[in-house]
């Protein structure tokens, strides 16, 4: 029996997609999340052997949770959930350690391939997604890595607050790190990515995926 957890923040996504895995009598869905955060503590707390993590979440992004949860409890498989079909939400998913990417749109048909693909180890991706892939490779060449990467982990959580217009002493109360610290850190990302203020950050983290429009 896999055991799931499934991270939305939006009930009736969790509720659908509760009803289409414990219809199988090899998945059951054992814990759910509202948020990121959230997700990261019931997945660490809890016997769970696989979580559904939606990409754009409130105080974590499905992706930031992803990246933590691969680093701290490596065994958990991972797939995505979006409504985007988007590249750069593709790539940085994988990057963070997702077993697949899964399409709100079919989820109702794809997600228990999804899930029993990735308990065996292999990935899952929707078709679109093989075709960008390979053409995101083909593209790139011998090119160096892209620089997704220039904001540290600490970084992109304190962007994302930002972006969200949570002020520096609401930041600092959520992340248990001094004013200070979030101005330093502030100022650190506005110089990293050549910005001048929050609406620049803001556009940034929506590009990201961190946020949504």
């Amino acid at each position: 029996m896999t055991r799931i957890l499934i991270a939305d923040d939006h009930a009736i996504v969790r509720s659908g997609l509760k009803k289409v895995l414990d219809a199988k009598p090899d998945l059951e869905v054992v814990a759910e999340a509202e948020d990121g955060a959230e997700a990261v503590e019931k997945a660490l707390k809890e016997d769970v052997h696989l979580a559904i993590l939606d990409v754009s979440m409130p105080r974590k992004t499905g992706i930031q949770a992803a990246a933590e949860l691969h680093k701290r409890k490596p065994e958990l498989r991972v797939l995505m959930l979006s409504m985007h079909d988007s590249e750069q939400f593709l790539f940085e998913a994988l990057k963070a350690g997702a077993s697949g990417y899964v399409l709100k749109s079919g989820a109702d048909t794809d997600i228990v391939d999804a899930v029993r693909s990735a308990m065996r180890g292999d990935s899952y991706l929707y078709p679109s997604a093989v075709t960008a892939m390979v053409r995101d490779y083909v593209e790139r060449g011998g090119r160096g890595e892209e620089q997704f990467d220039v904001l540290t982990p600490r970084e992109l959580e304190v962007l994302k607050l930002i972006a969200e217009a949570h002020t520096s002493k609401e930041i600092a109360k959520e992340l248990w790190i001094s004013i200070k610290t979030v101005e330093r850190h502030r100022q650190n990302i506005l110089d990293k990515l050549g910005m001048r203020d929050r609406v620049e950050l803001t556009r940034y983290a929506i590009r990201r995926g961190l946020i949504q429009p």
